[in-house]
């Protein structure tokens, strides 16, 4: 069935991409005009009339008929899509890939990316611009660049568009890219290149295909193959085969159509789009002036020092104004052209084109951002920072559009640095709508931000606000769901959570008494008030809709300010407990970092964790969840511990306060019970609680030695509680109370100063309690509420003497109030703070239980009289009173639920443990008391002991050395249970077998299931029964019958006793000591943890023990009926807990505020001091100094190469002055043979004549050194020469050239122009210019003509344009080489070779992989046109390369032909610009064909077609190829 729906769902996908893509086959054959047998669309002859595609047929009235897309081609549905999946690696990379026609509409496209790929829109596309031919760059650049575009593309979720194929620019991006294929979350890279140049692209047809596909090119191949690096392809296709420019009107298209499309539907802005360049050819240029010049303009950012057309913008960006003339720039044109000429390697009339193109870019200039590379010295942006700043200051976006904006892509240092600048002004409401994307979105970071620029939480928080917050979709997955069902059984679909179910999670959460703000009475009566002004539930998005775009949820904020303004007085609290219910621990770790109340922040968090990882261990959830949830439960947990520890540090006495002080906003809870509902035994175990504890135990007694005997003595002899030291006053009241001793505190206070005329307070902070059983303060405004804190609060001052913020008293006030506040205790309050001091009422209810347990233990043991004696009379008062103080304990528990109130005293295993004891006692004292079942009472009671002297552990617990053991025992029967069900499995499974075995014939009785347990369990200890094993048996002998089977029984046993005895009991003892283990490493923790229990137990029992506590009981009764009486609520907040005033309050929030500064400063500095840091720093720097070493080296290279060029430049200086000399010498004898003529009566004519036939000595003179046929530079022209050659016409006239010894315009510092043979000679048949052919030949030496010829010797069989046919047809006769030699094989070699001359200092240019960073016109170097002249590397020749060589060579030109075709191409698109006004994406697809096909590069002109066939061409350069495959000539 499955597999039916999934074959259903690719046939629906099929027939979609088929139904609306769609490619193109040419159907009409139109010959080229370079090869007859090729058809226009590149595909040949044989091809055509094979697959009967078309038909070979020419217009006869149109001869000449250009070949067209549109016009000569069909579409039909696609046949090719799929995957690719590349190899070459360990795992394949897969791509998806479709074929489409040229034509296909962009809105199509994308509804393939979003339905098929599965795509979200991107935030952001960065279209890629560059060259096609490879090129290599610097090291540190191109590292650079890698991580900032990864960097770039990565956090904004950007769409990179490349050209596809594994050439130029895109195999550098696929460089980049590398780094990020392994990592989840891939860069959306999508490769739009043509389909005909797509190596082997007959492998990719295929409908939904999955193709192994190899990244490995040709380079003698003019086609392509993909970039295994991506992950998406567009192929279009126009017909054509083997010719770029294909997808250049696709891809525009489909970038102008994704640029219109908004990022957020109630968003102003759309899609930002950025063009990068990196290298380029002159297509280059021409897309960046098309960027720049579109409506509306694509900003675009240009990586320096690349290489080429990125370098060239560079520079002319830099000189560029930003109005007016380009005064810099024209005066620098001559450079310019030449530069362009060099660089491109094109002529004069395109370079002029060219230079205009810059120059247009150039008025463009705020378009075009510059990315350099900072040298080390200054601080530079990053590649990723550049590009978002030049989005920035093109697009003309409002501050809060570029917030939200900058929001998208997660990109807070774009905000610092571009947004939040000084001065800026922010509309209202602005910031707050801001904030609540980045809370949604969950960025840390932008928080932060908007909270230190002003952002008030306390203003922007609201009742609709966090609803809405918590009704998101964004952000992590979390378990909020799974608990509101809990909560709330029925949840229709698509509800949307109110804050009163959030208050019911809270309280599920955080168990026993504890009631969520949300629950309250008060909280709900005002979000009633919320609800009536806006009665629909909302998120943003459906208010966005109601109210339109440019009002937001800041309106009903407005509206609600004057209800809410003191419902969230703590708004961090509230985002906290948000930000832990969905999961963002991030967002929690900064919330709880912010606002006050940090220590029980971190405590509520820590328990919320918890609760939510046990509730997913429930749910039967993933391991991974409950171990992330367990995780940043213990996150916290450390938090805390090391926030009280550095607290306490500080100052103890205040850190003791935030334990203890009473918190209104956590459902009046303190730190140390939400320590104990965490389990959090670490922070119990800490000294500043543990020093509360041991205070609270004590209570107002103050002893040091002896303290429990002295208790004793005072039970027994009360009068000596006199001689007791007891606290005083002031000690008493900076303790912890219950909320009846605070209120009884106070009366007495009252009392007191009214009769000693004491300092009247004129208000008091009088405490009630609401409906709902919560105490509120009923007079806010009071300064003073009766805190019993060493700060005390008189007539509005307050007094510290150990914080730092002081507040003076008068001294006689002070005076007066602190001598009655140090004076002694009177006896009647000694006598009440000794009965309910805790240790107090522990010692006197541990004697009166052993009391009980000796007269019960008398009860049982005695014989038992039919009416009860008085020591049975005690026992029965003790346990019936016992069981009223566990009814109290139920009723006054802290709940108001009768169900809350029974799990929280539950919540203690000993409490359901003695009620079941004591309902099991009072079954027997009513069986008992019947004479008939007397004996079965008081078997009753005996088993009921057992139970009593257990629970003598409890009292041990106390104890330091014994309590960690109780504990112990409590977890190894808890592990007991479990293993006693597999050994009750093996027992029985041995016990039935030999029970039916041995007594077959048994009668069904209930005695039968004791027979099966009985002996076998009893064998677990070692009775074997020996002599039931295997009994006798023989029916003559009167024994038993002998049973069938009976040998088996023994068998069985064996095993049992195997499994049992050895296996499963040594089992539990391993379990035992594993326990014991862990139990004992951490034992003082447990007991520390313990203590706290057993503490506010007995802080909460009645001053009188059992059976006396029955008075207390009673008392209590009566004051209960009293009070409800009068009307009064009675309250069951029985923590201990310190009340404090506002003031006071606010104090000890200021201490913690600065104890966290202080924590994170002691934090970091230990960060920083730590192992990992330094190690970190010190790699980091080790890099940068290695870097610096590299760029040493680099420096070090140049200088070696300009040495050697300054040593190659005196040298042929050496040889022009040898030259020269020679010259001289020649003129010498020249003269004298013309004075010797004259004497002899010779006329001048046949001087002259002999002057120009003058041949000279070879051999007397061998500096004179006779090279023929060789190509020369322009450093080895002669002046004799050029004067020469000044006398011929000027169809054999050479342009005049400069030698090193000349002043040299600058513009010569970078050429590498070289003349060849055929630069100034037409044709070898005019005899003028083979004398001055022959006239440059003899001026060199023959020893350098045989040296030549000895390197060359292999050369014949690859001279390209000289042959040895085309040498043939040259007449020889036509040429007269005249060598004193008489060797004709030197004459002859002249002709048919093209010679170098090799310095005799050779010039090692620097390495590839050792690049200096530098661009072509280095803006780091010398930025004036006027540079120094450096030697530039010639051209080898073909016999000098080697095969990896030669293929380079041939892969560029290729390349390099597919870029002039884009030039071409793309100049359409600049003119449909210059005549459109409009704004529309759609693109005349006619405007570059009919060029396209009369264009004729250099690849597709005959060898030997004829120079004047090419005069009609617009432009044509002729060039030197040193191979025969690639003989070119530039047409344009």
């Amino acid at each position: 069935m499955i597999s039916k729906i999934n074959k259903s769902k690719k046939r629906q996908a099929r027939s979609w991409v088929e139904a609306l893509f769609q490619k193109r086959d040419c159907v009409t054959f139109i010959p080229s005009s370079t090869d007859k047998t090729r058809c226009s669309c590149g595909l040949s002859l044989t091809f055509h009339c094979g697959g009967g595609s078309g038909s070979v047929q020419l217009d006869p009235d149109n001869p000449n008929e250009v070949w067209s897309s549109l016009k000569h081609t069909v579409v039909s549905a696609t046949d090719a899509y799929g995957t690719i999946e590349f190899q070459g690696g360990p795992h394949p990379t897969k791509a998806q890939y479709v074929r489409l026609s040229h034509d296909t509409r962009p809105e199509t496209i994308l509804h393939l990316f979003n339905r098929e790929w599965g795509l979200e829109l991107p935030k952001l596309l960065i279209t890629i611009q560059g060259g096609k031919a490879n090129f290599e760059i610097q090291p540190k650049l191109k590292k650079v660049l890698r991580k900032g575009l990864l960097k770039a593309a990565k956090t904004t979720g950007a769409w990179v568009f490349t050209g596809g194929t594994n050439t130029g620019v895109t195999r550098q991006v696929g460089d980049a890219l590398l780094l990020d294929s392994q990592r989840p979350g891939r860069v959306v890279s999508i490769g739009i290149a043509p389909w005909g140049i797509i190596e082997n692209n007959h492998e990719l047809i295929g409908h939904n295909k999955d193709v192994p596909y190899h990244s490995i090119s040709s380079p003698r191949s003019k086609l392509a193959v993909l970039n295994n690096r991506h992950t998406y392809f567009l192929l279009v296709d126009d017909g054509t085969s083997g010719r770029y420019g294909a997808e250049i009107e696709l891809r525009k298209k489909l970038e102008k159509y994704i640029s219109i499309q908004k990022l957020h539907p109630s968003a102003h802005y759309s899609t930002p789009v950025v063009c990068l360049v990196i290298e380029g050819g002159t297509h280059t240029i021409r897309a960046v002036l098309e960027y720049v010049t579109d409506t509306p303009p694509v900003p675009v950012v240009i990586c320096d020092g690349s290489g080429r057309a990125a370098d060239l913008l560079a520079f002319t960006h830099r000189y560029a104004v930003d109005s007016g003339g380009q005064t810099v720039l024209e005066n620098m044109k001559e450079y310019l052209l030449n530069t362009i000429q060099i660089t491109f390697e094109v002529g004069q009339e395109k370079a002029e084109r060219l230079y205009e193109e810059l120059i247009e870019c150039t008025r463009h200039k705020n378009m075009i951002t510059i990315f350099r590379m900072s040298d080390g010295q200054e601080k530079s942006q990053e590649l990723d920072q550049t590009i978002l700043t030049a989005l920035f200051k093109s697009q003309h976006l409002s501050p809060s559009e570029q917030l939200s904006l900058a929001l998208t892509w997660n990109r807070v240092d774009i905000a610092r640095s571009e947004i939040f600048v000084y001065g800026q002004e922010w509309p209202e409401g602005a910031l707050e709508e801001s904030m609540m994307q980045a809370l949604e979105h969950d960025r840390i970071d932008f928080v932060k931000l908007l909270l230190e620029n002003g952002v008030s939480m306390k203003k922007f928080l609201s009742i609709s606000r966090l609803e809405e917050l918590y009704n998101t979709k964004q952000g992590p997955t979390n378990t909020l769901g799974y608990i509101l069902r809990d909560v709330r059984p029925h949840i229709p679909q698509g509800y949307m959570y109110t804050l009163h179910d959030i208050g019911l999670v809270i309280n599920k959460l955080m168990g026993g008494a504890y009631r969520a703000q949300y629950t309250r009475r008060k909280f709900r009566t005002m979000y009633a008030q919320t609800r009536r002004l806006n009665n629909t539930h909302r998120n943003s998005a459906s208010f966005t809709r109601y109210y339109g775009n440019n009002l937001t949820l800041g309106v009903l904020a407005d509206s609600e300010h004057s209800e809410e303004e003191s419902l969230f007085e703590y708004p961090f609290n509230e985002l906290l407990i948000w930000t832990v219910l969905t999961k963002r621990q991030e967002m929690a770790l900064l919330m709880w970092q912010h606002g006050e109340e940090a220590l029980v922040k971190s405590l509520a968090a820590c328990k919320l964790y918890k609760a939510m990882a046990h509730e997913a261990a429930e749910d039967d959830l993933e391991t991974e969840i409950y171990d992330e949830l367990r995780n940043y439960a213990k996150v916290f947990e450390d938090i805390s511990l090391e926030l009280l520890d550095y607290c306490y540090r500080q100052d103890d006495d205040q850190a003791q306060q935030m334990l203890t002080v009473e918190l209104q906003n956590w459902s009046g809870q303190t730190c140390l019970s939400l320590a104990v509902a965490a389990n959090h035994r670490a922070l119990l175990a800490h000294p500043c609680s543990q020093i509360i504890l041991a205070d609270l135990w004590m209570g107002g007694l103050r002893t040091r030695k002896n303290t429990n005997i002295r208790i004793l003595l005072g039970l027994l002899f009360p009068p000596y509680i006199s001689r007791l030291e007891f606290k005083s006053r002031k000690e008493l009241q900076s303790m912890p109370q219950t909320e009846e001793e605070h209120l009884y505190g106070l009366e007495l206070e009252e009392e007191n100063e009214s009769v000693e005329g004491g300092v009247h307070r004129s208000h008091l902070n009088l405490v009630e309690t609401n409906l709902d059983g919560a105490s509120s303060v009923k007079d806010n405004e009071t300064a003073e509420n009766g805190t019993m804190l060493p700060s005390a609060s008189i007539g509005g001052t307050i007094k510290h003497s150990d914080y730092e913020h002081k507040c003076v008293t008068p001294s006689y006030e002070y005076s007066a109030y602190d001598l009655k506040r140090q004076r002694p205790l009177p006896l009647r309050h000694k006598i009440i703070e000794f009965y309910t001091a805790p240790i107090t009422k522990f010692l006197a209810n541990s004697a009166a239980y052993f009391v009980f347990l000796v007269l019960f233990t008398y009860v049982v043991l005695v014989r038992m009289e039919p009416n009860p004696s008085w020591q049975e009379l005690y026992v029965i008062a003790y346990i019936c009173t016992f069981g009223c103080e566990k009814i109290r304990e139920i009723v006054s528990s802290e709940p108001t639920s009768i169900s809350d109130k029974f799990s929280v005293w539950a919540w203690n295993m000993w409490n359901p443990c003695d009620a079941a004891a004591i309902i099991f006692f009072l079954t027997g004292l009513c069986l008992r008391l019947q004479p008939s079942s007397q004996a079965i009472g008081r078997v009753m009671f005996c088993t009921d002991i057992i139970y009593w002297y257990l629970r003598i552990l409890n009292i041990l617990g106390v104890n330091k050395y014994l309590g960690p053991l109780v504990t112990m025992m409590g977890k190894m029967i808890k592990n007991m249970l479990y293993f006693v069900v597999l050994l009750l499995v093996v027992l029985m499974s041995f016990g039935v077998s030999r029970r039916s075995i041995l007594y077959p014939d048994s009668d069904p009785e209930w005695i039968l299931i004791r027979e099966i347990f009985l002996q076998p369990y009893f064998m677990l200890y070692g009775e074997v029964y020996a002599d039931q094993i295997y009994p006798g048996c023989d029916e003559s002998a009167g024994m038993p019958n002998c049973q069938t089977g009976r040998w088996v029984t023994p068998l069985v046993m064996a095993m049992y006793l195997l499994v049992a005895n050895i296996l499963l009991i040594n089992l539990l003892i391993a379990v035992f000591n594993n326990i014991f283990n862990d139990i004992n490493a951490i034992s003082h923790q447990v007991w520390m943890f313990q203590r706290f229990t057993v503490v506010m137990e007995y802080e909460q029992k009645p001053s009188l023990p059992p059976p006396l506590i029955f008075f207390c009981h009673v008392f209590l009764l009566a004051k209960y009926l009293c009070r409800k009486i009068q009307g009064i609520q009675e309250t069951y907040d029985n923590g201990l807990k310190l009340f404090l005033g506002n003031e006071e309050l606010e104090q000890l929030y200021d201490f913690e505020e600065e104890c966290v500064e202080g924590y994170f400063r002691e934090k970091d500095y230990k960060v920083q001091m730590s192992m990992e840091e330094r190690i970190k720093m010190s790699l980091e720097k080790t890099e940068n100094i290695q870097q610096k070493v590299d760029d040493i080296n680099q420096k070090e290279n140049l200088q070696n190469s300009s040495v050697q060029a300054l040593e190659f430049r005196l040298h042929k200086i050496e040889d022009l002055m040898d030259q020269t000399l020679s010259t001289l010498g020649v003129i010498h004898r020249f003269m004298a043979t013309q004075n010797g003529d004259q004497d002899s009566g010779s006329s001048s004519d046949n001087a002259q004549k002999r002057s120009n036939s003058y041949e000279p000595d070879f051999d007397s003179d061998p500096k004179i050194l006779p090279i023929t046929g060789r190509t020369r530079c322009i450093s080895e022209r002669s002046d004799l020469l050029s004067d020469i050659s000044d006398a011929l016409p000027s169809a054999y006239r050479r342009k005049k050239k400069y030698s090193f010894h000349e002043k040299r315009p600058p513009n010569f510092s970078d050429s590498n122009f070289l003349l060849s043979q055929f630069d100034g000679v037409p044709s070898f048949n005019d005899k003028a210019g083979i004398e001055l052919y022959n006239y440059e030949s003899r001026r060199m030496s023959v020893n350098s003509a045989r040296t030549v010829d000895r390197k060359f010797d292999t050369e014949s069989t690859l001279s390209p344009d000289l042959n040895s046919k085309e040498v043939d047809d040259i007449d020889s006769g036509d040429i007269d080489c005249k060598f004193d030699s008489g060797d004709p094989a030197i004459a002859r070699s002249s002709i048919d070779r093209t010679i170098w001359v090799e310095p005799l200092i050779k010039v090692f240019p620097p390495t590839p992989n050792r690049q200096v960073y530098s661009s072509l016109l280095s803006p780091h170097c010398d930025h004036s046109p006027n540079r120094g002249n450096t030697p530039v590397p010639r051209t080898r020749h073909a016999s000098e390369m080697s095969n990896p060589e030669i293929a380079r060579y041939l892969e560029k030109e290729h390349l390099r032909d597919a870029e002039e075709n884009d030039y071409h191409l793309m100049e359409g698109l600049i003119k449909q610009h210059k005549q459109k006004t409009s704004n529309t994406i759609d693109i005349p697809i006619n405007a570059h064909n009919d060029h396209m096909i009369r264009l004729r590069t250099r690849t597709d002109l005959d060898l030997n077609e004829p120079l004047s066939n090419t005069t009609n061409t617009t432009e044509s350069s002729t060039s030197y190829n040193p191979l025969n495959s690639m003989s070119s000539k530039n047409y344009d």
